[in-house]
């Protein structure tokens, strides 16, 4: 108690305008004190009105008052201040502009030591106790101070919302769960927030994986660049030193080849360099994005977490360098050879010979990644798998997502999905969350009468009927149309046969750069039912179309 009457005290001699203790304490006539200089800088902006008011009670006076010190508040402040009770001590209780404010305070607010997510509001600590206190209280979920606690009430029932609906990919009350979104794949948002957590360690993971094989590449590239600075150095001086026992008519195929060895030295080093630089660049990207994904992990609010997690995008793919190989050249030692003959037998390089070492020259060359051949085995493929999840945003309507949107169903009516302008509306089609760039495999599995499997640019068109909104119809997709009976490859609005047996487990392996697409039927082996080899301008989106008869299904496979 004592401790609030000083308080008080403080409060009774700090500056209405400041809010700070009064310096050079001043009265105006209608009895309210300021600082000195706070009600000058207050009344030389009224100057111009020819009134001048106080602040506090609006009293105007004319002419401007002439004010001088009180000297006995002056006093009274300077022994308030020897009580050690400064105003920046006392202040630091009190919530700012970019501070959480607490919710139960009167007046000036104190900054907030926890949020209940449960209530839901922001304590100080001393109203905070009922929730350490009280039995029912306890039980509430307390987390670090945020001004985001409006954005997890449903703006429709101003319930919390407790729930996640699967199908919707958003953040729901329970009476939701029961009205708008009966018959959704809806769990407890606790539940989703660890599923998604596994997903996040397991990304962590990746990046870590990639951070250690991009550092172990980079100082690879390192020794390649000093290598091949070591071995120009030495090719270059070797060469000179040949050259000087020469005439001088060889005078100046001596300055060709330094130049040449110069130049090709230079253009080697420059596509190391370039890629080492990448390389660092991709370390540095993956690093933030591996310190987001660990910022995320640690949001104690689960709606705040699920709110967060879509707009992180996984990092995108880089080239693929990992197991950069170093091969045994000698780089520019057969230039060293070649002079060598220059000078025995100098009549016949003269003559014909010269092209020789040029051609040495230009022959060095730093292998800079490995072979891209396309897998053989599946085995081989599955090292480039990936999880690929369907939009419910871009799904037609008559279809029905499921198994953690992986699962297409062709249902017999109409879903209640919200409009949404990325949703295809004249074809039971749908596109993946993910976009494919790099090397990448999934496998599809359909059942029923039959589905395409495609990918597609993300600017196909989606609204209406016409071929340029159908996978494989148009210049911006492309599909393996598969039923009981055949297959058939589809692009640009061209239909291909497709040898091999109809299966009903078809593997997508997709090589983004180097503009290879092959569709391969999975079973105990792989046989390639088409193979497309173009440039592929774009990033690309996996792609399902099923059949409209009730129950057809494509599912998006998990391979281990």
């Amino acid at each position: 108690m004592a401790q609030q009457g000083v308080q008080l005290d403080r409060e009774s001699f700090s500056c209405p305008i400041c809010l700070d203790l009064l310096k050079d304490p001043v009265t105006t006539p209608c009895g309210h004190s300021y600082c000195m200089n706070c009600i000058k800088s207050h009344w030389d902006e009224e100057d111009g009105k020819k009134l001048h008011s106080c602040p506090q009670c609006r009293k105007t006076f004319a002419p401007r008052p002439v004010l001088l010190k009180n000297t006995m508040l002056a006093v009274l402040v300077e022994q308030l201040k020897k009580t050690g009770l400064q105003a920046a001590a006392a202040d630091h209780c009190y919530a700012g502009p970019e501070d959480v404010a607490c919710d139960v305070c009167t007046g000036r607010r104190r900054k907030a030591f926890k949020s209940c997510l449960v209530c839901p509001a922001s304590y100080c600590e001393e109203h905070l106790q009922p929730h350490y206190e009280a039995a029912p209280l306890k039980k509430h979920k307390l987390v670090e101070p945020s001004k985001k606690l409006q954005e997890n009430i449903c703006s429709r029932h101003d319930e919390v919302m407790k729930m996640f609906c699967r199908t919707d990919q958003q953040c729901i009350c329970y009476l939701c769960s029961v009205d708008d979104h009966k018959g959704h794949d809806t769990v407890t948002a606790a539940a989703e927030r660890t599923e998604r957590q596994r997903e996040l360690e397991g990304s962590r993971l990746n990046i870590q994986q990639r951070i250690q094989d991009r550092e172990k590449d980079v100082k690879l590239l390192h020794q390649e660049v000093k290598a091949v600075n070591l071995s120009a150095d030495k090719t270059v001086k070797d060469s000179e030193k040949i050259f000087t026992q020469l005439i001088r008519l060889l005078e100046n195929r001596s300055s060709d080849v330094k130049q040449q060895v110069r130049s090709q030295q230079k253009r080697e080093v420059s596509r190391v360099k370039e890629l080492q630089e990448k390389l660092e660049q991709e370390i540095a990207e993956l690093k933030r994005k591996d310190a987001e994904l660990k910022l995320l992990s640690h949001t104690e609010d689960h709606n705040q977490f699920l709110h967060n997690y879509p707009s992180l995008s996984p990092p995108r793919e880089s080239t693929d360098s990992t197991g950069i190989n170093i091969r045994p050249l000698r780089y520019f030692e057969d230039v060293t050879a070649a002079v060598s003959e220059v000078r025995d037998e100098l009549q016949d390089v003269l003559k014909g010979k010269w092209t020789n070492v040029s051609l040495a020259v230009t022959e060095v060359d730093v292998l800079l990644s490995p072979s891209q051949a396309e897998p053989t085995t599946r085995a081989g493929f599955l090292r480039y798998s990936r999880e690929i999840t369907l939009d419910p945003n871009t799904a037609h309507t008559m279809l029905l997502l499921s198994k953690r949107n992986r699962k297409a169903t062709s249902m017999s009516k109409h879903q209640s999905y919200s409009s949404h302008t990325d949703r295809f509306t004249g074809y039971p089609q749908v596109l993946s969350r993910e976009s494919l760039t790099g090397r990448c495999y999934w496998e599809v599995e359909w059942r029923g009468t039959g589905a395409y499997v495609a990918v597609s640019y993300k600017n196909i068109s989606r609204t209406g009927s016409s071929l340029e909104c159908l996978f494989g119809f148009n210049d911006k997709s492309w599909a393996l149309k598969c039923d009981k009976e055949s297959s058939t490859f589809v692009y640009n609005n061209i239909t291909a046969p497709v040898s091999g047996p109809p299966s009903s487990r078809v593997g997508v392996y997709l090589d983004h750069s180097a503009g290879v697409l092959s569709f391969y039927s999975v079973s105990e082996t792989m046989t390639l039912l088409h193979r497309v080899q173009t440039t592929f301008t774009q990033p690309l989106y996996a792609g399902l179309l099923i059949y409209q008869h009730y129950k057809n299904t494509a599912e998006f496979c998990k391979l281990k």
